[in-house]
């Protein structure tokens, strides 16, 4: 009784801790003191560490010699590395399901785009719960167009990549909007019509009607084109000096 208890505690501290990772509510590179994260989430010692110990296994948590456990950084070049691995992986998957996919996954599809079509996005509304939103609709839009493919290595291997692009896009991708939001007009008009065209409801339609229209090559296309949308914006707001405005309600923990 008392593993079964000790394992519950575990996974409910993983979950927590792995949502705010993934939303960077926990942010890239900062310190995770096990002491401030006991008074956050209310969980014990071993119950923490195991689950830190999860995350690091899926490279979301490094571990720091002798000084514990930081939330994994995250770069341009892993960005990069990660769009490729996207293109790689999810393209195969998105063809299959252009090729096999009946009425249910058209359904499907149709329903996840309509969803997504009625959030609002970051430039419209920069809070925490709308962009939450937002990229929970934009996941599962992306899952519907590949719902009808079969290998499920791919799919795994596409699941891990989502989690980590996620929180690229979180922290790199939104720094325009951020800036705004900090008042730090400067250069920063560019960078926020980068962002307005990357999550413009536009490209997702185009994508949805050429795959329910079987047409491959401009399904092909535009998929390829919509992965790079995230690089794009960053490299318009890159500037290391407006991450500071990132900092959320959980910044006690590096502190």
């Amino acid at each position: 009784m008392q593993d079964q208890n000790n394992s519950t505690k575990t996974e409910a501290a993983y979950q927590l801790l792995r949502r705010d990772i993934l939303t960077t509510r926990l942010m890239p590179g900062a310190p995770l003191k096990l002491s401030a994260l006991r008074g956050i989430y209310g969980v014990g010692w071993t119950p923490l560490r195991e689950a830190l110990s999860r995350l690091e296994a899926e490279r979301l948590v490094t571990a720091i010699s002798n000084r514990g456990f930081a939330v994994a950084p995250v770069s341009r070049a892993e960005l990069e590395d990660l769009a490729r691995a996207r293109l790689v992986v999810e393209m195969p998957l998105f063809l299959e399901s252009i090729a096999n996919g009946g009425r249910e996954w058209e359904d499907a599809v149709v329903t996840a785009h309509y969803r997504l079509s009625r959030c609002k996005t970051a430039v419209d509304d920069p809070s925490d719960a709308a962009v939450d939103k937002w990229d929970e609709s934009h996941e599962a839009f992306h899952a519907a167009l590949l719902s009808a493919a079969t290998s499920n290595w791919l799919l795994r291997f596409r699941s891990t990549i989502a989690d980590q692009l996620r929180r690229h896009h979180r922290f790199l991708g939104l720094a325009p909007t951020l800036r705004a939001a900090a008042g730090l007009k400067h250069g920063y008009g560019e960078a926020m019509d980068a962002l307005r065209e990357a999550i413009a409801i536009e490209h997702h339609t185009a994508i949805m009607e050429a795959a329910l229209d079987r047409d491959v090559e401009r399904a092909k296309a535009l998929m390829t084109a919509h992965i790079g949308y995230t690089l794009h914006v960053y490299v318009h707001s890159e500037d290391s000096g407006t991450y500071a405005a990132r900092a959320g309600s959980l910044k006690a923990v590096s502190g």
